[in-house]
């Protein structure tokens, strides 16, 4: 890389520092090439980013972040996933790594929150910003179709005794 181009990687990785919800660090040392592929376009699938950086130039991008934190996690091969969503890329990477002994998470960060692997895993249990909203408004529609089942049955019985009346006073 030419300086130019190491300058515009450091800024284009300083603000995917500042802007991502969650950033997780993890070694890929004897990955393939395929699984690489594999791994990456499950990332894109759910809405995150993997990147492979120097882990000199990762150093000088997290300089003045909130993630700082996590730059003592940049040894050896190293890779950074993020995504915008705070549980996506911790749950892909967890994901991918319970089927490919490759990959090791080593950490992360979440806004000020320096994650350590295990943190990471449990985040990576959470349920996600959909999955989230989709829970909320099933319990948000729960009662209200209770309510229209509760005003709707006097309503029901009602029409039913009138009805009987109705077949009474024709059969008599």
């Amino acid at each position: 890389m030419e300086r130019a181009e190491k300058r515009e990687f450091v800024t284009e990785l300083n603000e995917v520092f500042k802007a991502s919800g969650s950033v997780v660090v993890a070694h890929y040392a004897g990955a393939t090439v395929a699984q690489m592929n594999d791994f990456r376009s499950k990332m894109r699938a759910a809405g995150g980013t993997v990147k492979v950086a120097k882990n000199r130039l990762a150093k000088i991008a997290l300089q003045g972040t909130e993630a700082e934190g996590i730059s003592n996690l940049f040894n050896g091969q190293t890779l950074i996933a993020y995504s915008n969503d705070p549980i996506t890329a911790p749950k892909v990477v967890v994901d991918f790594a319970k089927t490919n002994d490759k990959i090791v998470v080593l950490g992360g960060a979440m806004g000020t929150t320096t994650l350590n692997a295990d943190a990471v895993k449990s985040l990576a249990t959470l349920p996600s910003l959909d999955e989230l909203r989709a829970k909320l408004l099933g319990m948000i529609q729960t009662p209200a179709t209770r309510i229209a089942g509760v005003v709707a049955a006097p309503a029901s019985q009602l029409a039913r005794v009138f009805s009987a009346y109705a077949k009474k006073d024709e059969a008599a």
